[in-house]
């Protein structure tokens, strides 16, 4: 089975034809927070040979699943896909954008539909389908007690390197200050805002955001929230839905 290629930072110690937003149920103290929820399917599937947001997960789409979970923590929710699919996913979803030739592109395609009342802000790429509501809750949480953005984060259990261009090892980061991290992140909506405003490019957002000063925290992921890479994950995923 092909692992996917997670993310890794320092750490410093629905269903077809359902439109209608939910309300979250997350608050702070007496302030509900507005939460949107960018779901980002705008890939073309080069390592997966196909479009994988559009693999069939059990009754529905992998993209559907993804999309469901964010709309029951959040009060909207953007879809961002490839340009060509747009009037046939605006069937499915209430919103709907075209995506960008990056993934960075993409989430700021999304962002510009994001109302300005929005005050925190997910980014959730499609291909995590078993993320749970209690996970998006967690990182909106710890936004809302101060930081600029939240990510879920695994233990490392491999022996990471860091090699240069020509392949020698330069440094071996113990495990302990390492985390895999995951989606959906969550953001303050106005730093990432900013964050995407240069027009900057990341493997993930909170990188971005990270670049322009912003204090981003580590919850706990999942280990059942692997992102669907490669035909042998969707196996996986097939299997692990199957089995609950």
């Amino acid at each position: 089975m092909t692992i996917p290629q997670p993310a890794i930072v320092a750490a410093a110690g629905g269903v077809h034809g359902v439109t209608d937003a939910v309300t979250s149920d997350v608050t702070a103290g007496h302030v509900r927070h507005e939460v949107w929820c960018i779901v980002v399917a705008g890939g073309s599937g080069a390592r997966f040979g196909r479009p994988k947001q559009y693999e069939q997960l059990g009754a529905e789409r992998i993209l559907d699943h993804s999309v469901a979970v964010a709309r029951s923590v959040c009060q909207g929710t953007v879809v961002v896909v490839p340009a060509a699919d747009v009037a046939a996913e605006s069937t499915y979803f209430e919103h709907v954008v075209a995506g960008g030739a990056s993934r960075s592109e993409s989430v700021r395609a999304g962002l510009a539909a994001v109302p300005a009342t929005a005050t925190v802000v997910c980014v959730h790429d499609a291909a995590r389908p078993f993320a749970t509501p209690d996970l998006y809750e967690r990182v909106v949480a710890a936004i809302e007690a101060g930081a600029d953005g939240a990510i879920p984060g695994v233990a490392v259990t491999d022996t990471i390197k860091v090699v240069d261009a020509d392949g020698v090892v330069c440094d071996t980061p113990p495990r302990e200050a390492l985390r895999a991290v995951q989606t959906p992140q969550a953001f303050e909506a106005d730093v990432l805002r900013r964050a995407h405003a240069a027009g900057g490019e990341g493997t993930d957002d909170a990188a971005l955001v990270e670049a322009v000063g912003g204090r981003v925290v580590v919850v706990e992921g999942e280990a059942d929230n692997r992102k669907i890479t490669h035909p042998d994950d969707l196996d996986w995923a097939r299997a692990r839905l199957a089995a609950r």
